[in-house]
């Protein structure tokens, strides 16, 4: 018999396929009565296919006690009960590097669309005010800016790495220098950056450790003239510091891919005009999101046949 996956939300029809043919899918997410679902099979669920933001809470996993794996879709994987895992033998799988190149071009053409105003000025031609009214107001310069990376892992260095093009002043914290980030200046405090910075690019996994780590203290380091760029996680950041700070000016722009209760958006959001929302899809091509079903079913097909996981995120637990 196929083995049977529980299926936490929707993916691209080319993975659908895929997985359809290899296993018994439960769409979950279909599902009205998710309880009688979970009655009827949890006993016999041997993995959870999830995508970064859906996650697997411990309820949720409890109620698959032969669970053996959790594939996310996706490099993010702090929705996921990882303590519950680790206590019952289920590894967890996500999908990194993959991405990277895509979010971090994002996270640039963010960068530019905002300080440059791009949306407003296609907007301007498009209404006639360019041959009404005259030229469009003035945006800010890019280059020469001072970059600051909050987190230089993967995404965060592709991000530097774009954007040294741009200037030589090319700022960043972690845990520790980074040996790979010759000729940029590595600042250990979040909150010393900001102050150095007239950018401020997020590009932190999200744990327990860094929630909230962009605080109203940081945000207030940032000023009036900065501006924040989150292609990260959601939580970490607090929102609502952040949108205190774009109401009343003492921070000056925003651009952000994610946010909290998404996509059900606090409204705030849409009463500001010095920002740049973006519906959470920094991974969002063709062929990254390909690139990424495959490295998820990948994974889950090396566990079924007793091989190495390709990208797993926990330590071997059975």
């Amino acid at each position: 018999m196929k083995p049977i996956v529980l299926q936490i939300g929707e993916l691209p029809e080319w993975d659908q396929q895929a997985l359809d043919e290899n296993y018994q899918m439960l769409p979950y997410y279909r599902t009205d009565n998710k309880q009688a679902l979970l009655e009827q099979y949890g006993g016999s669920i041997r993995a959870l296919v999830t995508r970064g933001e859906l996650g697997a809470d411990s309820a949720l996993l409890s109620a698959c006690p032969a669970a053996e794996i959790v594939t996310v879709y996706g490099v993010g994987y702090d929705a996921v009960a990882v303590d519950h895992c680790l206590q019952n033998g289920i590894q967890v799988t996500n999908t990194p590097d993959v991405l990277t190149g895509d979010v971090a071009d994002l996270g640039v053409a963010m960068l530019l669309c905002l300080q440059r105003d791009m949306l407003s000025a296609a907007q301007w031609v498009s209404s006639g005010n360019w041959k009404s009214q005259g030229n469009h107001k003035l945006g800010t310069r890019v280059y020469g800016q001072r970059i600051g990376v909050l987190g230089l892992g993967r995404i965060g260095f592709e991000v530097a790495r774009r954007l040294s093009g741009f200037t030589d002043q090319i700022l960043y914290t972690d845990t520790e220098a980074k040996p790979y980030a010759d000729g940029w200046t590595y600042i250990p405090d979040a909150i010393e950056l900001a102050t150095k910075a007239d950018v401020l690019f997020v590009t932190l996994a999200a744990s327990a450790d860094t929630r909230h780590i962009v605080n109203q203290q940081l945000i207030e380091a940032l000023g009036k003239q900065g501006t924040l760029i989150n292609i990260s996680r959601a939580s970490n950041i607090d929102e609502d510091a952040l949108l205190n700070a774009l109401e009343s000016g003492s921070l000056g722009a925003a651009a952000l891919d994610v946010f909290d209760n998404e996509p059900d958006i606090d409204p705030r959001w849409l009463a500001l005009d010095n920002v740049l929302l973006q519906p959470h899809h920094a991974s969002g091509t063709v062929q990254t999101r390909q690139a990424m079903g495959k490295l998820m079913r990948d994974n889950l097909a090396a566990h079924f046949a007793g091989h190495p996981l390709l990208t797993p995120v926990l330590p071997e637990a059975r």
